[in-house]
């Protein structure tokens, strides 16, 4: 049986941003869990525009090639890690966007969040994100990773160096997620044959 698909999804999206360091560290946790085949996402990459769909997102009817592409990304997956940062008390704006061009994509399907700040660590980002995934129908893991002061965790070079404990806390949210990705595709109707 082929290994569920975890998307690490980097939200923040501006120059200079500490988020693709702190994915890169988390998938290569990742991917050296034996539950999961991985992929890193970079919503700079995706490079969405502002909400340009004319059709709400729950009838599925896209015109816009970006939409599409987007669509068969997050379809692909069976469970999600945002890494967002947290700006102002809440996530950032390329995360919301991204979350609200879909709906039935995000459906039925498991998320967990590594959040990164200062004092708070990105728990308010975190806190703040799960009443939206929940209302697009995903299921919020109960855990996070939060990394506090995030700039003490960077290196001259610009290298993220996770504090003692990091890596222990990320490979238990993991372990968790699979056991609820297990448990999610499970209940998830098949799709049709042909």
């Amino acid at each position: 049986m082929a290994r569920p698909r975890l998307q690490i999804i980097i939200g923040s999206t501006r120059p200079g941003r500490r988020g693709p360091a702190i994915a890169a560290w988390f998938h290569a946790l990742a991917l050296q869990h034996p539950g999961f085949d991985t992929e890193l996402v970079d919503l700079a990459e995706v490079a969405l525009p502002l909400l340009d769909e004319p059709s709400p997102p729950q009838r599925g009817r896209y015109v816009n090639d970006h939409t599409k592409r987007w669509s068969a990304t997050v379809s692909a997956a069976d469970a999600y890690v945002f890494v967002v940062p947290e700006y102002n008390h809440s996530y950032n704006a390329a995360t919301k966007n991204a979350l609200d061009y879909l709906a039935k994509e995000w459906a039925g399907k498991p998320v967990a969040f590594v959040g990164y700040g200062g004092v708070a660590a990105g728990t308010r980002a975190v806190q703040a994100l799960i009443p939206v995934v929940t209302a697009l129908g995903m299921v919020p893991l109960a855990g996070s990773v939060l990394i506090p002061f995030v700039r003490l965790s960077f290196t001259g070079d610009g290298g993220f160096q996770a504090a003692p404990g990091l890596d222990e806390n990320a490979t238990g949210v993991l372990d968790e997620l699979l056991r609820l990705t297990t448990a999610l595709s499970a209940a998830r109707p098949a799709a049709p044959v042909g």
